[in-house]
């Protein structure tokens, strides 16, 4: 594990613990019920919308270009290229963005019904979409940071994005009476134009200057398009599976999207303190090895994100298995969130456990693809994931509730993990290291289901004595927590796992140099 994921992983991990605490006071406000499933639903469509045209697609496109520009020397190039790709997703965007608002009044309250609050998600809906514009021209400015391997402004940008959001919500919804929901969709809006600053601040680190130049006849503003159409597609059919979960959990009950979202946000904890981390921080690396056309340490490299991220996210998974429960009463069960909320959310997150490592290897796999300028090739999967997720949750949505759901989103992950696993092997000649990756992979499930065992005995212990008091249930999960945590450092320590000795070296030379 190099600095750079250390930094971003503490960085996103700061940032994931303050969006826990946005969602426990949204949770605390708003509970479960009509508004809030609303602003869920709402928020899946400016949400689809950025992750097709702006966010994830666009940097996946943008990054492999402006990466192999600048291995060429070819720096004036680059930032022509990314003044012109700013200023181009401004004006289409933008373009979307008003169309999409006056689609939303006419379009949601038809989905109305007793457990949707159509009307109330349109507003949302055209309040939030603005979004989508500031988070396109956020994405092609951290494109260019994370190429000349500057990850911590980006890393911190999301912190103060959840700041923004919680101080708008506490301060605002009071004054909105009935409509105290807005409070959360106009948080949404300034905090992402406060992020899109703080990212534009940060350029000058590396002397880049935005110029007023758009070039339509750029051939690299091609090239990132054709790259950018099967990213959208495959992007587009993840957050499509996602407004369809959302809307199968109001099927199940009023209460089910908003759950189905706070079990998603304790899910994507270790997601995106480690598999994000890694991920995003292996993207510029991989670019550039395949630019050299350099097979074997592009091996090694996935190979190696693959074991960090099965070492990081399988004992997360076995702990969200193990107190899953106990955590969510502590973090959410207060004002409006009830008990109802609280099973609902507990089932929903035990069962994306299970995905929690899948989709850690997936998305490392998917930026592997889109660094060799092969991204058609997830994207087709990708519809196999839908079919699955969708056949799967049909299925078991009315005997299991929200279980079926999200067991219906782990099968899909499963299957996707495998499959771009073998598609990829092929590529590399049959040789990616899996041998190696099974066999450390073997012996971090062990020590991992021994870890689930002992934060669930700890917590037992500790919760039988305390309570569930406020108090003793800081006690209860932290004990349990720091326990199995203190435990499972001493196994893969004692197990001789390489990527553990990484980190340990690692951390050693930072604290060297304090």
């Amino acid at each position: 594990m190099s600095t750079n994921t250390a930094i971003f992983a503490s960085a996103t991990l700061i940032s994931r613990i303050a969006g826990l605490l946005r969602d426990a006071i949204a949770l605390a406000i708003y509970g479960t019920g009509l508004a809030a499933s609303a602003f869920t639903i709402a928020s899946q469509i400016p949400n689809l919308m950025t992750n097709l045209f702006a966010q994830a697609a666009l940097s996946a496109a943008f990054v492999p270009v402006f990466t192999r520009l600048l291995q060429e020397g070819r720096r004036r190039e680059a930032f022509r290229l990314a003044s012109s790709m700013f200023w181009i997703v401004l004006i289409v965007l933008g373009a979307i963005t008003v169309v999409g608002i006056g689609l939303a009044g006419l379009l949601l309250p038809l989905l109305s019904g007793k457990n949707f609050a159509g009307a109330t998600a349109a507003t949302l809906t055209q309040i939030m979409l603005p979004v989508v514009v500031f988070l396109a021209m956020t994405s092609v400015l951290t494109g260019v940071l994370q190429s000349y391997d500057h990850f911590a402004i980006p890393a911190l940008a999301p912190i103060v994005w959840n700041i923004v959001i919680i101080l708008t919500v506490v301060l605002l919804h009071s004054h909105l009476g009935r409509h105290g929901i807005y409070a959360y969709a106009i948080g949404w809006l300034a905090a992402t134009i406060v992020q899109f600053l703080l990212i534009f601040w940060g350029l000058r680190r590396i002397d880049f200057r935005l110029t007023p130049h758009i070039d339509w006849h750029d051939p690299r503003i091609r090239e990132v398009f054709v790259l950018m159409l099967p990213v959208t597609v495959g992007l587009g059919i993840i957050n499509l599976d996602a407004l369809i979960n959302s809307s199968l959990g109001a099927l199940v009950s009023p209460d089910g999207p908003r759950a189905i979202q706070a079990a998603f946000l304790l899910y994507m904890m270790p997601q995106g303190v480690f598999s994000v981390a890694v991920a995003t921080v292996l993207f510029p690396t991989l670019s550039r090895q395949a630019t050299r056309r350099d097979p074997r340490t592009m091996r090694a490299t996935i190979g190696n994100g693959m074991r960090q991220i099965n070492l990081l996210l399988i004992p997360s998974a076995a702990g969200l298995m193990m107190l899953g429960r106990p955590i969510i009463r502590l973090l959410f069960e207060h004002g409006q969130f009830r008990a109802l909320s609280l099973d609902l959310t507990s089932t929903a997150l035990f069962w994306f456990a299970w995905s929690l490592p899948f989709a850690g290897i997936n998305l490392l796999l998917t930026r592997t693809f889109f660094a060799l300028r092969r991204p058609w090739i997830p994207a087709k999967l990708a519809v196999l994931n839908l079919a699955v997720d969708v056949v799967v949750s049909l299925s078991l949505y009315r005997p299991l509730g929200i279980a079926g759901l999200v067991i219906g989103t782990a099968a899909a992950n499963m299957v996707m993990a495998v499959l771009q696993l073998r598609r990829l092997r092929i590529g590399f000649n049959g040789n990616l290291e899996l041998g190696r990756t099974t066999m450390i992979t073997a012996r971090i499930l062990v020590a991992s289901i021994i870890t689930g065992a002992v934060a669930r005995l700890v917590w037992a212990g500790l919760n039988s004595i305390v309570g569930i008091s406020v108090p003793g249930q800081l006690v209860s999960v932290g004990g349990a927590v720091l326990a199995a945590g203190a435990f499972y450092l001493w196994a893969v320590s004692h197990m001789r796992i390489a990527e553990w000795r990484q980190i340990e070296v690692m951390l050693a030379r930072r604290l060297g140099r304090v």
